[in-house]
Parts: C-alpha cells; structure tokens; sequence
C-alpha cells in the first residue's frame, strides 16, 4: 500500500499488507516526485489500483511502467490509466467502500453482491499500555465504563453542535456510563475543552494525546462511541464498537456514501430538504444539524447500548 502518513499507521501491522510505502515524510510534504518514482520502478508492480486519484499519482504510475492501472475514468488525466472505471461517485448511489471494491474487478477479482467488512487494526502493547496510563492518569480504574465522544469532523462534514455533545455526554453519565472521554487532535484543544466543560463531572479531554494506534485501543475498549462523520469514526467501526453518529442531508456528505460501514450504527440525520436555503453552500453553524435533539440522540444510544451483548462487552483496557 502507498499511503501517507496522515492516515496509514491505520494498516500498519494489518496481516494483509505485505509492504507500506510511505508518500510523504513525517512533516507531511510529499516524497520529491524522482525518489517516489525511483521507488517505484524498483518494485516493478504488475498492476496498481489508484483509489484517491490526482494527476501526480497517475503520472507517477504511468511513468514507473506498472502495466495494469486502475483508476478513475472522469479526470483530465484519467489517460495515464490503462483500466478506467467510469462511475460518478458525487451522485452517493453507493458507499465509499463499494466504489473502492469495484475497482478490483478489473484486476479479476470476484466482487460479491452483499460485501462482508472484516476490518483489521493491529493495536500493539505500546498502544495498549499508553492509554492505560492516560486513563489511570484521570481516575478511570481498569474495567470502567466509558464511551468516547470526537466531536471534530477535520472540516469535512457538518457537524452537530459542540454543546448538544456535551449535553448527550450529561444523559450518558446519568443513564449508561460512569466516564466520558472526549477526543481531538492538537488543534482542536479548545473544541474538545468546550464539550468536557459543557458534560460536567466525570467528563475528561484527550487533546493531542492520541496517535492513530492510540485512539482505536481507546475506543476499542469503549461502550460507545459517538462523532460527526470523521476517520476516526470508521476507526471505531474497524475496531467493534458500536456508534452513534451525525450526518447532513446533502448526498454528497451523507451516510449513504460516508456513513458507518456496520449494523452495529445508529445513525442521525435532519429531516430538512436537501436544498435547504439556511445552509446548503455555506459554512458555519448548520441549523439543519441543530434540528437533531439530544432526545433523538440519547434514545438511539440508549437503543444501541441495549442491543449489546452484555458477554461480549470490553472488561478491561489494560489487555
């Protein structure tokens, strides 16, 4: 797999990956265009399948000689592909996961009509250990019940408001859970802030804390997990838990094509019109994400947490 650093600590360990390359350095620039292709070439790759296309991953594929490559046929460079698929995935008549699957038959491969996600993210002791002693850090013992709350979504999406969040985080303490754990990067320290300080008592932030690695032992150990459509949602849905998530009318960000490949879900969405005038084309704070109550939200987690298998439960995340 080439991925970038972003995201691909995600299939390291995976004991489907034979090899990783990486597409940029830790500062996140790109490999210089020569190294990468240099790279490349040595490997000599029969075939390539270009899920995320730009113009320079078709170039550098085309230029490294790989005899079969799969990509998109709706881009300017879409040339530099020996096997184009022409689909539009704007129109969301389709998960993401099912596009990217589809590609694969023009490698051969047998493409099954219902698609069964076994995910896999190998959480290593470094991970396990490291949040063990960030939860002891903040007072939650080993075998207590947590459900994490992310409230970011990295400015791809719409998102819930940060205080009905924390007012969600207030039913769970009550209801379902004796912690809540609120998750961000770095730069969302004063997002993750607003939500521990809207959820009260036995609210905690982990800011900034969390690699990748980290963040799924987290929610691996969780009773809940509960976000705006973001990585680290699907994340959770790799590593088990079950998810409670938001969503915007509009099919270019909604569920259909973004939402949590699992039934273990439970999924929000406005019932307002796709060409909402209030929001549609707009950033900012989206009234029609503000139309899903606390109540709808606290009901389908409530829904969720009881249709849990109480055996099958996480015990303890110091394993």
């Amino acid at each position: 797999m080439l991925v970038g650093r972003y995201a691909g600590g995600i299939v390291e360990g995976n004991p489907s990956v034979n090899d990783i390359l990486w597409y940029d350095d830790d500062g996140g620039v790109p490999v210089a265009f020569g190294a990468m292709l240099h790279t490349l070439r040595l490997m000599r790759f029969d075939a390539c399948v270009v899920v995320h296309p730009t113009a320079r991953l078709a170039l550098l594929m085309f230029l490294a000689g790989i005899p079969v490559r799969v990509g998109s046929g709706y881009r300017w460079y879409s040339l530099l592909f020996s096997q184009r698929v022409f689909t539009h995935r704007k129109t969301a008549e389709r998960h993401e996961l099912e596009y990217n699957i589809e590609l694969l038959a023009r490698l051969g491969c047998p493409i099954p009509e219902e698609i069964k996600p076994e995910f896999a993210i190998t959480i290593g002791k470094d991970s396990s250990d490291h949040v063990a002693g960030l939860l002891a850090k903040r007072g939650i013992a080993p075998g207590e019940h947590y459900a994490v709350i992310h409230p970011g979504s990295g400015g791809s999406s719409r998102e819930w408001p940060q205080e009905r969040l924390g007012d969600l985080a207030r039913v769970l303490l009550r209801d379902h859970v004796k912690y809540v754990v609120v998750t961000g990067t770095a730069r969302e320290a004063d997002r993750v802030a607003a939500v521990v300080r809207h959820a009260g008592k036995n609210a905690v932030g982990m800011a900034g804390e969390l690699s990748l690695k980290d963040l799924a032992a987290l929610i691996s150990r969780s009773d809940l997990f509960v976000s705006n459509s973001t990585g680290p949602l699907h994340v959770a849905v790799a590593v088990g838990a079950p998810v409670v998530c938001f969503y915007p009318q509009l099919p270019v960000m909604g569920p259909r094509r973004w939402g949590p490949y699992t039934k273990n879900a439970r999924v929000l969405v406005p019932r307002m019109p796709v060409d909402c005038s209030a929001c549609e084309g707009k950033k900012g704070p989206c009234s029609c994400m503000a139309s899903i109550s606390v109540e709808e939200a606290a009901a389908a987690a409530a829904d969720l947490l009881a249709s849990q298998n109480p055996t099958t439960r996480r015990t303890s995340y110091a394993s």
